[in-house]
């Protein structure tokens, strides 16, 4: 089925890229689904979590959503590589006795935790009767990996398989019927993910960032072959300076403060990252760097390409919600139109790019759990 549906519903250091204009700040607004740094060369002061501005939580926002329906259990495991993989697996509380239940893999935000957006999408879908698994990526969260907030594309593909690995050994999940779902740049993991791992029957993103092109080419298309090279020298001299023991530099990632020359991007993932409507800092980090990868390893998006050979995934089905707002659209765009057969885009009217990370209200939940159980039965 092919299809297009539009919903109706009611001591750090941070890189400047030298001479970088418009263009090269729109590839480090692409480089994390977590917005972009405006390039100071020091960390702006962090708010404790309670004196946080509330954030805008209209439309139903709703990031730290629990539900009495569900039962939800710390879990750790193994990838292929013998890295732990930290998650959260959620039960229906009303799966009967001996069900083995339809489940799903949900992967977060690039720069984010499993507790920004993909535990509210696990805990949703488990309401409707599946077993979901929320995950860290690796060197994020409480997965394994160093340097922490690393790029490492390969693992984090690696990270949605080895999901997958642990819940066919769950008696609650049948192994047959396991499919992914990729939040923000998650989106590009799981199809790079599923194009090579046959055992993912189900793929759907949510505001999907192809972080290989936004990297190689920015939004739109705005960086030129010049401003990508320095790009890659900038991370390559890093590189020299961390060999020789010299300080981890950051790169884009969500701004720590506001100002009235703040973009609207800018703007739509400060209120997410870092407000009490979706702000987390994990264990052992430090509000300084949450969203910011390293400069050094960001490089390796360059090198990534999802969409490559995405009609592979075919005949398994591939479906695309994106904001009619949202500045990421264009990525969900092109991965419909390269997908092969039983594809749908779904557009939904009036959401921006963030809107769909925790606005309940705007998300269609319905449409997942309609793809889910079809597509899982």
């Amino acid at each position: 089925m092919i299809t297009t549906t539009t919903v109706r519903r009611h001591s750090r250091r941070w890189a400047r890229i030298a001479g970088a204009g418009a263009a090269t700040l729109a590839v480090l607004v692409a480089s994390a689904c977590s917005g972009a740094d405006s390039g100071t060369t020091s960390a702006a002061p962090v708010t404790p979590m309670a004196n946080l501005a509330s954030g805008d939580l209209s439309r139903g926002a709703d990031n730290f959503y629990t539900s009495d329906q569900v039962t939800m259990q710390p879990v750790k495991f193994k990838n292929q590589y013998q890295m732990d993989v930290t998650g959260n697996l959620f039960i229906p509380k009303n799966l009967a006795p001996g069900t083995r239940a339809a489940a799903m893999v949900v992967g977060h935000p690039m720069g984010a935790v499993k507790e920004q957006s993909a535990n509210l999408y696990a805990t949703k879908m488990a309401e409707q009767g599946f077993v979901t698994l929320a995950l860290d990526l690796a060197f994020w969260g409480g997965s394994a990996g160093e340097p922490r907030n690393a790029v490492a594309p390969d693992l984090y593909t690696e990270t949605f398989s080895s999901g997958v690995d642990y819940l066919r050994t769950q008696d609650t999940v049948d192994p047959e019927r396991i499919g992914a779902l990729g939040i923000c740049g998650s989106g590009s993991f799981v199809i790079s993910a599923a194009k090579i791992d046959p055992r993912i029957k189900a793929v759907a993103t949510i505001s999907m960032y192809d972080m290989g092109a936004a990297n190689r080419n920015g939004l739109n298309h705005s960086v030129t072959p010049q401003q990508r090279q320095a790009i890659l020298a900038q991370a390559a001299a890093q590189r020299d300076v961390e060999f020789r023991g010299g300080p981890t530099e950051y790169t884009s990632g969500t701004v720590h403060e506001l100002t009235a020359n703040s973009t609207p991007t800018e703007r739509e993932f400060y209120d997410f990252y870092r407000t009490q409507r979706g702000a987390v800092t994990p264990k052992g980090a430090s509000p300084d760097t949450t969203t910011h990868p390293t400069l050094s390893s960001n490089a390796k998006f360059m090198n990534f390409y999802p969409f490559n050979d995405i009609e592979t995934i075919s005949p398994r089905p591939l479906l695309f919600i994106t904001g009619e707002n949202a500045h990421s659209r264009e990525f969900s765009e092109e991965a419909y139109r390269l997908a092969g057969d039983r594809k749908e885009l779904v557009i939904v009217p009036g959401a921006g790019h963030v809107d769909l990370y925790d606005r309940t209200e705007l998300i269609p939940f319905e449409k997942l759990t309609s793809f889910y159980t079809q597509n899982l039965a």
